[in-house]
């Protein structure tokens, strides 16, 4: 069986090929926002990775809350660190978040996992 995170990023890359492909300019300058927002300013890039997945895990996107849960751990972001943030989350979002929460959790045990076995 494949892991989840290659799974989640080889689909994520070849639709946002295809997407991008089109050559939609309002969705290419949106994906250049999303990229440049992300990037060190007067907030550290793990800070505003801990942001994204709050209001993603808020709002309820798994997609989201994947990619931003695989951005923490490559910037060295502690299971702690993301747990403690998405309780925050599920706090904001109530209960109706539990279930993203759960898929949270899970992807980031593979995150660990695919890091323990490279």
């Amino acid at each position: 069986m494949s892991n989840p995170v290659d799974e989640f990023n080889s689909y994520r890359s070849r639709m946002n090929e295809k997407i991008l492909a089109d050559n939609n300019k309002l969705i290419k300058r949106i994906f250049n926002l999303d990229t440049n927002a992300y990037m060190e300013g007067a907030l550290d890039v793990k800070t505003k990775e801990l942001l994204g997945l709050v209001a993603s895990a808020v709002l309820r996107c798994d997609d989201c809350i994947q990619y931003h849960l695989e951005r923490s751990h490559e910037e060295g972001l502690s299971k702690e660190e993301v747990m403690e943030s998405l309780g925050i989350a599920t706090l904001v979002g109530g209960t109706i978040v539990i279930p993203h929460l759960r898929r949270a959790y899970e992807y980031w045990e593979a995150l660990e996992e695919k890091a323990s076995e490279a």
